[in-house]
């Protein structure tokens, strides 16, 4: 399926501060902070809130490196991670994606990507919410940042993303996805 895509924009200026409070809630997320950093610096981090914690210290273990590219439960459904392994896409294949009831924590373990970011209110529904599977897709205008070992993403529900897309040249990845459920 094709979907309409136009240039990254570049990234805007944000105040420079994490606004982490370990009483994390709902109205935390919608501030539209999603967070960018490396595996080294994941500490402070764990105190998002709930499922946090279990999401850094499984991706502090050996299991990103070590685990087959299969779901791993940490919490049943309210947290797990996805280990995967895939050749990145075009950004002309690639989609924009949001998830109502879950954060990611997207961690490039090996490889070379880019991830696309635009907030919710920025961009228009492409295919209606699937329930079964938490997402909905969307088009248009976002940001390209890129991602090397050892670095993370943090979305939030409000934060369209747009994973596995091709930085300079197809790249084979491995990535651990820890998805944490954030609302009923």
């Amino acid at each position: 399926m094709m979907h309409s895509h136009t240039s990254p924009k570049q990234p805007a200026a944000t105040d420079g501060k994490l606004h982490c409070d370990a009483n994390y809630d709902y109205t935390f997320k919608e501030s539209g902070l999603m967070i960018i950093d490396t595996l080294e610096n994941a500490s402070p981090y764990a105190g998002l809130g709930a499922g946090f914690d279990l999401a850094f210290a499984f991706l502090r273990s050996d299991k990103p490196t070590t685990a087959e590219p299969e779901r791993y439960d940490l919490d049943g459904d309210r947290v797990f991670a996805l280990v995967q392994q895939y050749t990145t896409n075009p950004f002309e294949t690639s989609v924009w994606e949001a998830h109502r009831h879950y954060a990611d924590v997207q961690l490039v373990v090996s490889g070379q990507e880019q991830m696309g970011y635009a907030h919710l209110d920025t961009m228009t529904i492409d295919k209606a919410y699937d329930a079964e599977n938490d997402f909905t897709l969307y088009r248009g205008d976002g940001v390209l940042l890129p991602f090397n070992s050892g670095t993370f993403a943090v979305f939030f529900p409000q934060d369209v993303h747009m994973p596995c897309v091709t930085h300079g040249s197809p790249s084979e990845v491995r990535k651990v996805v820890v998805k944490i459920r954030v609302s009923a």
